[in-house]
């Protein structure tokens, strides 16, 4: 028995413009409560949202005004990273391993994050000058992907927003945060980031990020109404739905 037979299983779960909300507590759910390895596309966010790290702090992060005026919520995820906006022109790709699913990948945030970048430079062979630095993943030096991760004592999760294209305005939102990594420089959010509309269809990415993951594991699709896991009753999520009157105390904090 060689190659693809001996690879270990990945569910891999197909969806288009599920909330983010709602993908964040499946996966949440997912990582804690299955013993299987996953991987989840979303197509597209049906309306924007920031989305911040477990950590994070909305006062040093967001420009609360604006989002209190614009009635934009705010979503503190499971797992560690920055902050982002997302809507339908985000893509997001996770995948959820047992720790011994991929061979000679130590369950640590480093070793993850370079096997992640091995796997994305496959997808982007050919296509761009695509390069893991420090955190993001890049075309030369604009971020177009996002990475943040979740390691338990049996089981890691890591996923990534995407972007297929942005709209600048909803780049305000967000603050330059204190802690950037070095290649950023001084730059704005405008000019640190770009879509991947410029290099390869939308359809295209999807279908070559999960060829990848095939030469890795064997790769088996399910619908989402076939998963089976425990009702919210039944699981308490860490990710959350920021209220308003948090944010308006944050904001008051900020003014």
């Amino acid at each position: 028995m060689t190659g693809k037979a001996a690879a270990p299983l990945m569910k891999l779960v197909r969806l288009k413009g599920v909330p983010i909300l709602q993908q964040l507590h499946l996966e949440e759910q997912l990582l804690r409560t299955s013993s299987d390895n996953w991987c989840l596309i979303n197509d597209g966010t049906i309306s924007p949202a920031i989305v911040m790290g477990l950590s994070g702090k909305i006062s040093e992060l967001v420009e609360l005004k604006s989002v209190l005026r614009d009635h934009i919520p705010i979503i503190r995820r499971f797992t560690g990273g920055g902050t982002v906006i997302v809507d339908h022109d985000t893509i997001f790709v996770t995948l959820i391993c047992n720790k011994d699913a991929v061979s000679n990948v130590q369950p640590f945030p480093r070793p993850i994050m370079t096997w992640s970048g091995l796997l994305y430079n496959k997808v982007f062979e050919g296509v761009a000058d695509f390069h893991l630095r420090e955190n993001d993943y890049v075309f030369g030096d604009r971020k177009f992907g996002g990475n943040a991760q979740s390691i338990t004592k049996h089981r890691w999760v890591h996923h990534t927003s995407f972007l297929w294209d942005y709209e600048a305005k909803n780049m305000s939102y967000l603050k330059l945060p204190s802690k950037a990594p070095e290649y950023r420089l001084t730059r704005g959010h405008v000019d640190f980031i770009r879509g991947m509309k410029d290099y390869l269809p939308r359809s295209e990415f999807i279908e070559r990020t999960i060829k990848a993951i095939g030469a890795q594991f064997s790769v088996k699709s399910i619908s989402l109404e076939s998963i089976d896991i425990p009702s919210a009753s039944e699981f308490v999520h860490t990710t959350k739905l920021l209220t308003e009157q948090e944010i308006q105390e944050a904001c008051n904090v900020q003014t």
